[in-house]
């Protein structure tokens, strides 16, 4: 069973971020998040550390930057059951991450719309969001990872009925449906670009 005490939030799509975001602090989870979810929880009085607070560094290039950072990352792959890596991350003074919650930005949506650029559709491509739920997926016998807000409510009733826990077979679940949103992300990307026209070049 996984015991969550610190969550990272970071979304595109609010639906119910406030009220899993005050569950997770009433069950003493510290929680990290960045730029508008963090602006979000904030104005609801929800307790936040900045990402870029806890990293040190801050968000760079427009927010293009954001989450990449080793800290972030390390939080969420090494493995628990390794001695060598939590002594690793004792020497560096880094804590796990045991939770994310992503969704990724609109991408479908925007060239959906009629007249959206290509440039409007490159800026809507997340880079962070599908690195945090590839991690966290990857390390999910240690890691929780939320992609879908319909999903909310399941890990409430996880953690409720198990003292702050999640069990394994909730965590490869929750894993698996991250991995088939990312696939998915990543085909609707592809197929649009070919839809442009472009072209590989040998």
């Amino acid at each position: 069973m996984l015991i969550v005490r610190q969550a990272l939030l970071s979304v595109s799509d609010k639906t119910g971020l406030v009220d899993l975001a005050l569950f997770l602090q009433n069950m003493g989870v510290s929680l990290l998040s960045t730029g508008g979810t963090a602006k979000a929880l904030t104005e609801a009085g929800v307790a936040i550390t900045e990402v870029a607070d806890y990293t040190g560094s801050p968000e760079l290039l427009d927010g293009r930057v954001k989450t990449l950072h080793p800290k972030i990352h390390a939080g969420l792959l090494y493995r628990r059951d390794v001695p060598a890596h939590q002594e690793r991350m004792t020497e560096l003074g880094w804590e796990a991450i045991d939770l994310v919650v992503v969704n990724l930005y609109p991408f479908e949506k925007v060239i959906a719309k009629e007249g959206t650029t290509f440039a409007e559709a490159l800026e809507n491509i997340d880079i962070g969001g599908p690195c945090l739920l590839r991690s966290a997926a990857k390390n999910h016998p240690a890691v929780a990872v939320l992609s879908d807000p319909t999903d909310y409510p399941l890990l409430v009733k996880e953690m409720t009925d198990n003292q702050g826990a999640v069990s394994p077979g909730c965590l490869k679940g929750l894993a698996q449906k991250a991995f088939a949103r990312t696939s998915a992300y990543d085909a609707t990307i592809r197929d649009y670009l070919a839809s442009q026209s472009l072209r590989l070049v040998p």
